[in-house]
């Protein structure tokens, strides 16, 4: 790749982020950058078709690329997509990175106003459906409310369980910086989901999400139940913790769906471990991991009939399916939008990981909306499912208000 003359220059992680991040911002377009769970290696992808694809979910005939779909089911259910034209990996226990591995030309963009610009490009490619002026923060009386209703209708045995969301706006800093919070995030969440992707149509979204939907890699799929939340206390959280009824019984809800759409399927042979607690940022949750051989079980499409059948599961929407999406369209009074949607790289370095859409915020053009929810069951107490909700909202709005 001709870049400059100055190829062999050496760039910090965070410089090598600003310009990639600034050339495609200014060349408008799409990318997408992350970092997978307990690995080391940011991969940065841009599509530079200058198209807004949407492509069916059939995954495994898909060329490499990133997919991004809302919470709400769609009627033809495709899927938000990102051509691979330009993909790189960066390893993050590499000191300095070679000028030379910069995707758009980006070296030409180098001067000493770079974080500014990325700032005024990303406020003016903001999308436009959602202002500050349009959107406004869910409050607590509102929620509570919610999780009330959520309460009564699953005493009344209409629901067993319900997710009620709730969203957060908060001012960005003059200083915000994309590319050091990205990083940051990376720091502080080896095992999330680290991820920040721009698509014009859809804005800018910045989040560390805990819980993969469906991966495949190779023969092997796997899928998890994540759900109960409770504080991560002290130096060896892990080492106290003790799970109340409510949250055992909420994250069985979550992994009974998923042997459920097994059973759809009529799918007998997977893998079960757990529940074991998993900690992610300053939550802990209950998480059991399934695993399936597709050669073994004859099933190669495994991954795109379970994407299918589980997006959304009930850690994000509630059971039964149908009736917790038609209490949240007649409650919760505001669009999801990608949040408990889910995104990832498909067929990427033989793998596709996709995860749900949690722990993130929008950044509109001096404001993000962070989005929160919790699991509401018949023994929850209101006030603490909206503490459960502050907390993860300060997941990421601790490191996009800081200075």
């Amino acid at each position: 790749m001709n870049i400059s003359t100055d190829s062999e220059v050496k760039l910090s992680h965070e410089q090598f982020l600003d310009l990639t991040l600034l050339a495609a911002l200014k060349g408008h377009h799409q990318l997408a950058v992350w970092k997978k769970p307990k690995e080391k290696t940011i991969n940065i992808l841009v599509d530079t078709t200058g198209q807004i694809k949407r492509v069916s979910l059939e995954l495994e005939g898909l060329a490499p690329g990133f997919i991004l779909h809302p919470f709400a089911d769609q009627v033809d259910k495709k899927a938000f997509y990102l051509a691979a034209n330009e993909h790189i990996q960066v390893a993050l226990g590499q000191e300095e990175i070679p000028a030379g591995d910069l995707p758009l030309d980006a070296l030409k963009t180098r001067d000493a106003d770079l974080k500014p610009q990325i700032r005024e490009h990303l406020a003016s490619q903001a999308s436009t459906s959602h202002t500050v002026e349009t959107i406004r923060s869910t409050s607590k009386e509102d929620f509570i409310d919610q999780v009330k209703k959520g309460i009564q209708a699953i005493e009344a045995g209409e629901l067993s369980k319900i997710v009620p969301v709730k969203r957060k706006v908060v001012p960005l800093n003059d200083t915000f910086d994309l590319s050091a919070t990205f990083l940051k995030l990376c720091e502080a969440y080896p095992n999330a989901f680290v991820n920040f992707f721009h698509i014009p149509t859809l804005g800018s979204w910045i989040g560390a999400s805990p819980e993969i939907l469906i991966r495949t890699k190779g023969n092997q799929f796997s899928t998890m139940a994540l759900a109960g939340s409770q504080k991560a206390i002290g130096e060896n959280p892990l080492k106290h913790v003790a799970w109340t009824q409510k949250e055992i019984e909420e994250q069985a809800l979550v992994g009974r769906y998923i042997v459920s759409c097994f059973k759809k399927i009529r799918l007998r042979e997977y893998e079960e471990i757990g529940p074991k607690t998993d900690i992610a940022g300053n939550l802990l949750h209950m998480r059991t991991d399934f695993k399936v051989d597709m050669a073994a079980t004859g099933f190669p499409q495994l991954g795109s009939v379970m994407l299918g059948l589980l997006h959304p599961t009930s850690a994000v929407a509630g059971m039964p399916r149908d009736k917790a999406l038609a209490f949240i369209h007649d409650n919760e009074g505001f669009d999801r939008s990608l949040f408990s949607g889910y995104l990832g790289p498909v067929n990427l370095e033989e793998e596709t990981a996709i995860f749900v859409n949690l722990r993130c915020a929008k950044l509109l053009a001096d404001h993000a909306v962070l989005y929160a929810g919790a699991g509401v069951t018949e023994d929850s107490i209101p006030d603490k499912e909206w503490e459960e909700t502050e907390l993860k909202c300060d997941i990421i709005g601790k490191f996009i208000q800081q200075d």
